[in-house]
């Protein structure tokens, strides 16, 4: 069977201001719409933000660390394995890592109320950084799942 679509992982620039194409990863995912300009300025100033809550720390090694303490290590998968399904724990590909990384803490950021998506951004990212956090908890669940499913571990190819 045949390739039904092209990586766009080879044609992704690095972000224009940090030099990063994992920067740039995460702005195409706040994007909406095609708003691109708009999606940079919110990670912009979420990123201004974050560096003044750590003056210490370069701003990307910030984002970085982030991105790597809500990257999930395992995850449950469903398989069926004659009439029953089971939820069988398997390894995150490091692309899938980033991928729920980013999703999860930008979903935690949409849910949070009351101020702009900057500083909601930021706090999420802070929470992050210091290992609490919504984006925290669900890697957390996620891992207590794999774990409680170990047991299933055997039906993994």
């Amino acid at each position: 069977m045949a390739k039904k679509f092209e990586s766009t992982e080879r044609f992704l620039k690095p972000d224009p201001k940090l030099k990063s194409k994992l920067a740039m990863k995460f702005i195409n995912s706040i994007m909406h719409s095609g708003k691109k300009t708009l999606a940079q300025g919110i990670f912009y100033d979420a990123m201004e933000i974050v560096a003044k809550r750590f003056p210490d720390k370069d701003p990307l090694d910030a984002f970085e660390t982030a991105i790597n303490n809500v990257k999930p290590l395992v995850e449950v998968r469903s398989k069926r394995v004659g009439g029953a399904s089971y939820q069988v724990p398997m390894q995150v590909t490091p692309r899938r890592q980033v991928a729920m990384a980013i999703r999860w803490i930008l979903e935690a950021a949409r849910k949070r109320k009351g101020r702009t998506m900057d500083h909601r951004l930021a706090d999420e990212l802070t929470d992050a950084i210091k290992k609490e956090g919504t984006a925290i908890t669900q890697r957390e669940n996620v891992h207590r799942m794999a774990e409680a499913n170990k047991a299933f571990a055997h039906f993994a190819r």
